[in-house]
């Protein structure tokens, strides 16, 4: 059942539970009745992320939680203690807070950050259960607020209402088991949202595929029963200040085709391989209502890649979109053969800026965990407008190399290149590759293999497909400017 955020200017009574915020120093709200030394004796210090739920004789239960000492205090700190004061209270239906009143946040900041964190708190995926009732049980959060703020505070909670749905839209997509989320499917979903979100929408199957030279499609594809889908989305403002191109990679599930992955945990998770089409997709459906000035192209590049009598072997050569020719020495290494189609259409359309998604390489796991995405680029300008979206959303990224000498890596005998160049430095051979898909505009590349799930709750992460990146791009193209020419 969707949450409903209301705006209310005092005191209210006539709810279920009230959440406070407490932090490290300071007073203790009057309506909590305890000093520190009794808090304390509970184990509640006041320390970012700690809850603590006390009963009341006659009156709503309140939920306690921490949110640290002020000068470490943020919009990223808030969001964070509104998704874990929500998941306290998950067995109560209204909840009331003050939370948009914390001292070293502004009020418009802090009730975008609180709104996002009630959404994604609250977020579980249930899909196939036969019984729905589990998770949380809120239906309702009323944020108290002055009536001098409730303007600035209604505008802010609908916008981070907006990036939180659509984040919960990318998280459902993600979980969403294979069977459920073919590329097909993608594709209807893209087009059904598309419909309501005012985008342009052209879908491009196997035949339309092989009339384009979408040899990396085609290729990952032919070992698969389910066709192909490339959706293309387009966002056209009024007066843009500019054209981004946003490429997701949509591998519906990858098995590694004749290169088989092992029967692990992660092999299950391959189900979560279309999460930067997904991240993609939602980013699309929020442009027009959060009234973007930014012109943004989308493609979404949908297949799964399977092992079959039909499927592309080692020593196979693919031709790309752009002509560039590539030998197979790994089918694993799918998702850059596709993102290689769909980086060559976008550049044929000379946009301002690309930026590319994907859940690319286990190399980048390795290097960075699970808590960071790696970003590489060609252009370090606009590199530093990811890492300041990055920054604004706390959808941390780190700055790997794009090493060029390691391009001689990738040198094939028979085809312009290869498909992988050996054991080490996947991630940054990865992003060479997908660079010569460029034509040397303005691109960034978010490598988010790492990040795309979570094993458990965290913040306004939920256990699951996480949709990293789903914010991040938004604020992206919301902040756009055209990138200096500082190619490197």
């Amino acid at each position: 059942m969707p949450i409903t955020l209301r705006i209310v200017s005092k005191a209210v009574t006539d709810v279920d539970a009230i959440g406070f915020g407490i932090g490290t120093e300071g007073s203790i709200p009057k309506g909590v009745g305890l000093n520190r030394k009794a808090l304390a004796l509970h184990g509640f210090e006041g320390q970012q992320g700690q809850t603590l739920t006390l009963p009341t004789p006659n009156g709503p239960t309140l939920v306690l939680v921490g949110l640290g000492d002020v000068p470490k205090r943020s919009a990223a700190t808030l969001r964070d203690a509104a998704a874990s004061l929500v998941r306290s209270a998950a067995r109560y239906r209204t909840l009331a807070t003050t939370l948009v009143s914390t001292e070293g946040v502004k009020t418009k900041a802090a009730a975008q950050a609180i709104a996002e964190g009630v959404v994604l708190g609250t977020y579980q995926y249930k899909g196939l259960k036969s019984d729905k009732t589990g998770g949380s049980k809120l239906t309702e959060v009323m944020l108290i607020v002055s009536a001098a703020d409730a303007d600035v505070v209604a505008e802010a909670v609908a916008t981070g209402e907006t990036i939180a749905n659509a984040t919960t839209l990318a998280r459902d997509l993600a979980n969403t088991p294979p069977a459920y989320m073919t590329a097909t499917m993608l594709a209807d979903t893209a087009v059904a949202i598309a419909a309501r979100s005012g985008l342009g929408v052209d879908v491009i199957d196997n035949d339309k595929a092989r009339q384009l030279g979408l040899g990396g499609m085609l290729g990952v594809n032919q070992g698969s029963v389910e066709p192909l889908r490339m959706v293309k989305l387009t966002y056209e403002p009024a007066r843009p200040k500019g054209h981004v191109a946003l490429i997701g990679k949509g591998v519906t599930y990858d098995s590694g085709g004749i290169s088989l992955k092992p029967s692990d945990g992660m092999h299950a998770m391959m189900k979560m391989d279309m999460t930067g089409a997904a991240v993609v997709l939602a980013v699309m459906s929020t442009l027009r209502s959060l009234g973007v000035r930014t012109r943004v192209t989308a493609y979404l590049c949908c297949t799964d890649n399977l092992p079959s009598g039909s499927a592309f072997k080692l020593g196979d050569v693919l031709t790309i979109r752009n002509g560039k020719t590539v030998e197979i020495l790994n089918t694993d290494a799918e998702g850059r053969l596709v993102m290689a189609d769909g980086l060559s259409l976008a550049a044929e359309e000379k946009p301002d800026a690309l930026v590319d998604i994907a859940t690319l390489t286990g190399a980048v796991m390795s290097a960075l965990g699970q808590k960071l995405a790696g970003v590489l680029g060609n252009n370090q300008s606009w590199i530093d407008q990811v890492k300041s979206a990055s920054d604004r959303t706390n959808e941390r990224v780190w700055q790997l190399p794009l090493q060029r000498d390691y391009r001689k890596l990738l040198d094939s005998n028979v085809a312009d290149m290869k498909n992988v160049g050996g054991p080490y430095g996947g991630a940054i051979l990865a992003a060479l590759f997908l660079d010569e898909f460029t034509d040397g505009i303005p691109w960034a590349h978010l490598d988010i293999a790492g990040t795309m799930n979570s094993d458990s709750d965290d913040g306004w992460i939920s256990r699951g497909a996480t949709a990293f990146g789903t914010r991040l791009l938004i604020d992206l193209v919301s902040n756009f400017a055209k990138p200096t020419a500082d190619n490197h």
